[in-house]
Formats: C-alpha cells, sequence, structure tokens
C-alpha cells in the first residue's frame, strides 16, 4: 500500500460516518461535538480564507494557543495550503515568542486571545516579516483593521470563499508529498536556546503508524486532550486522531482536568508525569489525612492475603479514583520526562495502567514504548516499528529511522553533532534489560561528576525524592563538588494541610516554608530517599525554597519540566550556601 501524507488521511476523514464524533469541546457550559464532514468545513473555510491573505507553499504560520479545536482546525488548514505550521506555547513570554517568529521567518501569526495579543504588540515593531495577525477569542472592543482579524470574520468569509471554490482545499490536501517540510517544532529550552526542529510528512506519517501498531484503538476510542499543541506529544494525539478516527475531547484547562475527566469519560489519555505525579500526591495527601485509610494502605504495602486487601483499598479509595479519571479508562500513556516506578505500579495497583514511552521532539515523539500487551515498569518499553536502535559505547542512546528528523532549520553546524554515523545521538544514557525493554538512566550532559570521580543520575535522585506528596520539584547538584547537595520546592497544599494537621503556627506559607518543623519534616524526607541510595550519591545538604517552580516565573517548561540552567542561575547564592 502506498503511503500517504497525513493531509490525505484528514481528506478521507471526512468519508466517516456522520454519527461518529470527530471533536469534542466545551463552550458556555455546554460540550459540543463536531462530526468529521463539520471539522473539515472549518479547516476548508480556514485554508481558502489563508490563500486569500496571500499565504503560499512553504511559508510559516504560528499559532500562539492553548489547546483548542481551532489549532486543529488551523493545523490541517495550513498543512493542506503546502504551507508550514510553527506551534508557540501559549505559555511563552514575550521575548521568547520573538525569538520563535523571527528565527522561522513566519508570515501569519494566529493569537488567542487579548493576553496573547498584548504580547504580540509588545514585540510587534521587532517581528518585520509578520504581516498578517488573526485572533481566535478577541475582546469586546477589539478593532480589526487590514492585518488585524478576527477569528469569527476570517472563518466566515472562509467559508463563503470555499463555496465556490468547492475543490479547491482538496486538490491541495492531495498535492502534499511525504518529503514537504510539514511544521517547526522548537524544542523547550531547558538547557539553551529553542532549536527549531524540521519534520516532514513522512516523519509524520511513520509515527503515527508505529503508534498505531503498539496500541489497541479505534474510531470507538476517545481521548482528552490537554498537552499542548506546541508539544511534540500533543501534536501527535492530534494527528493519531486523524489518522485513526477516534473522539478528541479537548480539555478547558488543567485546571479543569478533573471535571473534564468526569464529563468526557476517555478510554484513553496521553500526559507528561507531573500529571500522575499530582494525581498520585493528591491521593498520598488524602490518605495521610484519613487514618483508616492510612492504615489500610500502609496494611497492604506489608505484603499478605493482597487479594483481600486489594478489595479493601478497591472500596476505600481506587474505585474513587478509577472514576474520578472518567470510569472507562482502558490505559494512559506517559512521556516527555521519567515516571517514578513506585507511581505507575500504584496506578497498577488501581487498575489503571500508566505506560511510559520515550522519545524527543526530534524523533517526532515516541521510539519506545511500553503496550498494554508488553510492559516492564521502570522502563520505557520496547521500540516501535521504523526505528533501530543501539547503544553507543557510553550506552547514550542512538536512533535511526523515518521518525527521526532530517535536521534543525537554520542550523549553524552544531546539530551536525548529532547525527554522526547516520544515527541520531538522543543525548541520554540507557540500558537494555534481558527481555528487550529500554531503561533510561539519566540525559548525558547531566550526569554529575563528583570531585571524588563519581558518577550522580539527578533525575534518580530527583524522582525519589518527589515520590512524597509534599515535595512538588526536586534539583540536583554536585558537579566537581565533594558532596550532592538538593534544591525542593513544596506543594503549597499539602504544606499547608500538614501544618494545619499538626497544629503548626505560621504566619505565611513563606514562613512556613522555612520553619524548624517543616525543615524537620523536610530532612526525614531526605534521609528515606537517601536509604534507597549508595553512599557517594547520598544527599547531604538541602535548601527549601519559599515558593514552587512555575511556569510563568520561567523555572518550568510548559511541558513542566525543570529548566536547569534558569533555575541554576536564579538560585545561585542558595546553592553556594550549601557548601
Amino acid at each position: 500500500m502506498t503511503k500517504q501524507p497525513i493531509t490525505h488521511h484528514f481528506l478521507t476523514a471526512r468519508e466517516r460516518p456522520s454519527d461518529l464524533v470527530a471533536i469534542r469541546f466545551r463552550r458556555h457550559k455546554s460540550w459540543l461535538d463536531l462530526s468529521w464532514q463539520e471539522y473539515f468545513r472549518r479547516s476548508e473555510a480556514a485554508a481558502v480564507e489563508l490563500d486569500a491573505l496571500g499565504v503560499e507553499p512553504g511559508d510559516r504560520v504560528a499559532i500562539l494557543a492553548n489547546t483548542r479545536w481551532e489549532w486543529a482546525a488551523l493545523d490541517f488548514a495550513i498543512l493542506g495550503m503546502g504551507a508550514v505550521t510553527v506551534p508557540v506555547y501559549q505559555s511563552s513570554r514575550p521575548e521568547e515568542i520573538e525569538y520563535v517568529l523571527n528565527h522561522c521567518g513566519a508570515r501569519v501569526l494566529v493569537a488567542e486571545d487579548q493576553a496573547q495579543l498584548r504580547k504580540w504588540e509588545a514585540i510587534a515593531k521587532r517581528c518585520k516579516t509578520v504581516e498578517k495577525v488573526i485572533v481566535i477569542q478577541p475582546a469586546e472592543d477589539f478593532k480589526p483593521t487590514a492585518s488585524l482579524l478576527a477569528w469569527d470574520d476570517f472563518l466566515s468569509q472562509g467559508a463563503t470563499k470555499a463555496a465556490s471554490r468547492p475543490e479547491f482545499f482538496m486538490q491541495r490536501l492531495r498535492a502534499a508529498k511525504l518529503e514537504d517540510l510539514a511544521t517547526l517544532v522548537y524544542t523547550s529550552g531547558t538547557t539553551g536556546e529553542p532549536k527549531g526542529v524540521r519534520l516532514t510528512h513522512r516523519q509524520i506519517l511513520a509515527e503515527v503508524e508505529a503508534i498505531g501498531q503498539a496500541f489497541p484503538i479505534s474510531t470507538q476510542d476517545s481521548t482528552l486532550s490537554f498537552l499542548p499543541y506546541a508539544h511534540v506529544m500533543g501534536r501527535v494525539e492530534l494527528w493519531l486522531h486523524t489518522y485513526i478516527g477516534f473522539t478528541l475531547n479537548i480539555a478547558e484547562s488543567t485546571d479543569r482536568l478533573r471535571q473534564n475527566l468526569r464529563d468526557t469519560k476517555p478510554t484513553a489519555i496521553i500526559g507528561v508525569p507531573r500529571i500522575f505525579e499530582k494525581i498520585f500526591a493528591g491521593i498520598m495527601t488524602e490518605i495521610q489525612g484519613n487514618p483508616l485509610r492510612r492504615g489500610v494502605f500502609h496494611w497492604l504495602e506489608g505484603g499478605g492475603l493482597r487479594w483481600a486487601k486489594r478489595a479493601l483499598l478497591n472500596r476505600l479509595l481506587f474505585g474513587k479514583l478509577r472514576e474520578g479519571l472518567g470510569g472507562k479508562l482502558r490505559f494512559a500513556v506517559s512521556g516527555g520526562a521519567p515516571l517514578e516506578p513506585k507511581i505507575a505500579e500504584f496506578f497498577n495497583d488501581a487498575g489503571i495502567l500508566v505506560l511510559e514511552g520515550y522519545g524527543l521532539t526530534e524523533t517526532t515523539a515516541a521510539i519506545t514504548s511500553n503496550t498494554p500487551t508488553a510492559f516492564r515498569f521502570g522502563s520505557v518499553g520496547r521500540p516501535l516499528s521504523h526505528v533501530e536502535i543501539k547503544l553507543a559505547d557510553d550506552g547514550e542512546i542512538l536512533v535511526k529511522g523515518d521518525v527521526v528528523t532530517p535536521g534543525y532549520y537554520k542550523d549553524s553546524g552544531d546539530g551536525d553533532k548529532s547525527f554522526n554515523g547516520g544515527y541520531f545521538h538522543t543525548g541520554d544514557i540507557g540500558e537494555w534489560t534481558s527481555d528487550g525493554f529500554l531503561r533510561i538512566t539519566d540525559r548525558k550532559k547531566d550526569l554529575i561528576k563528583t570531585s571524588g570521580g563519581k558518577y550522580v543520575a539527578p533525575q534518580k535522585l530527583e524522582g525519589l525524592l518527589k515520590l512524597d506528596p509534599l515535595i512538588s520539584n526536586a534539583l540536583i547538584h554536585g558537579d566537581r563538588k565533594k558532596y550532592v547537595v538538593a534544591l525542593l520546592t513544596l506543594d503549597e497544599v499539602a504544606a499547608r494541610n500538614m501544618a494545619r494537621h499538626n497544629g503548626w503556627v505560621f504566619r505565611d506559607y513563606k514562613s512556613l516554608t522555612q520553619s524548624p518543623q517543616m525543615r524537620e519534616y523536610v530532612r526525614k524526607i531526605v534521609a528515606q530517599a537517601n536509604t534507597q541510595l549508595a553512599s557517594f550519591e547520598t544527599i547531604k545538604s538541602f535548601a527549601i525554597l519559599p515558593n514552587d517552580f512555575t511556569i510563568e516565573g520561567g523555572e518550568l517548561t510548559p511541558s513542566l519540566k525543570v529548566k536547569r540552567r534558569v533555575a541554576d542561575e536564579r538560585y545561585r547564592d542558595v546553592i553556594e550556601s550549601l557548601y
């Protein structure tokens, strides 16, 4: 069978039965459904109007918006035009948006709302290539101009034009070729400037084919889509939904995730570890605050009569957890960062299979994954089809296959080091299990070498610390130092609940984090983690920061990974004080 670009699959998707829901989203307190035919017509209208604005094949169109149905329709409109979609995280600061727009040379910017429009206005004079700006949710006093357009008007005008050009969009969709550049996905920049990863239709198709073969999903399934589409995992979910035909439920926001899960009852979800960590931490906090549940839970951990204990926990806790996730979840997929095995095992005890996968932006997301029929907790699964993986002498994971990017946009030459010998060098260190599962031990460039010559994998230590619901983020240090130290941030809700439960008196949250009682409690958490570490790995000192890391503060990426370089610079004095 001839392989076809994802645009061809979008074209044939409109032939699916009209009773199949393509996209479900919430507006004005109600959930609304779009059939595949309605979804196609909206994308067609956007494509025709982009053509009217002068967008040509190869032009870059940037989308600065949260996850929403308009994003999805725009993506296929842009790809159908032969143009290039450039996602920009909605949490990006103006200077970050300016960098991406100028680096890619975007001609059109689609901004979500007034907040994003204000960011654009702050940088507009320095972004010379942008000719048109479209606002999806403009303010009530919005005044359109020749270069500033409202989404509803844009889509309405496109729909009118499309009525007289019924074959235009279909012809454009068919014209796409596998080697055509489809998108530039900018890396989150945890350790340096973002790079524009080039992904063609070949990479997209290889990825969705591989996932479709590995997972039992069909048109009868549904997901709750909440990852940003600027994140390659979120984007793959969008493309996979078109390829397979399952329903894409669009979450309102991560703050509304719990309610949205109950409303939409998805059969599968795709997330990052921090989402599952937060659910786990919330449950642990609830257990600690309820003597009966705490007693039963610790009894379960003791072993023996497991079936009876499981039945009790089902009644007291796990049934409620499953219902809270919608009640129909068959499995969840976690990627983007390591997932602590204990968390995966906990969810499995609750009857919810959380399957960890592994990949990068440069590999169009997953290259390995655990699946419902083959999984090992603590591993990232076996290689998916279309990829060849080997380990270098130092354990670095090397990958070759159609999912691998052809390179970085406007590469200065540094990227060439990542493609030596025909393999992409991931920068991650791994090892194989005896039965062919891959384990990630750490990031090559994140490995700490103490002054005693011992190598320490910080992610292992950080994962152990975050198993306690009180610890929201951990950052390990010790490179070229005599010993290892940790910067810790606390979950504010868990910290306040703990203080009230123990009768601690505190003035405000900042004073609570620095109180002797809190420091002693955290010392015990660190001591417990140290019992599972070799002597050279143990954390000898720690500092509790008076505030959590946030996306808005610049310490976290939109996928909730710590930006080590930013945090290191911001808290340099605190780190040095620990030595």
